[in-house]
């Protein structure tokens, strides 16, 4: 266990952080889930609503550092080419 003030704090700041990260990274899963489950159903336009949804999501995650800006590009790119399958 922490035996000074500054290693208390920061455990304290750790795990705020990670309990931030883990809300946004479970938002985000179920944003990506939305997307995938309106495709796998065939509809286009719930699954283009669902993606418009999904892109600020992944956005925000990459940009609060939840996850790396090419994964989140990366996934943007891949649903948008599962959405257009569709149309």
């Amino acid at each position: 266990m922490a035996n000074h003030k500054s290693a208390l704090k920061r455990i304290k700041q750790t795990e705020k952080r990670t309990e931030r990260n883990r809300h946004v990274r479970s938002t985000l899963r179920t944003f990506i889930k939305r997307v995938r489950e309106a495709v796998a159903a065939k509809d286009a336009n719930l699954a283009k609503e669902a993606l418009a949804a999904a892109i600020p999501v992944i956005d925000g995650a990459a940009s609060k550092g939840v996850i790396h800006s090419s994964n989140a590009s990366r996934s943007v790119s891949r649903l948008t080419k599962l959405v257009n399958t569709l149309s």
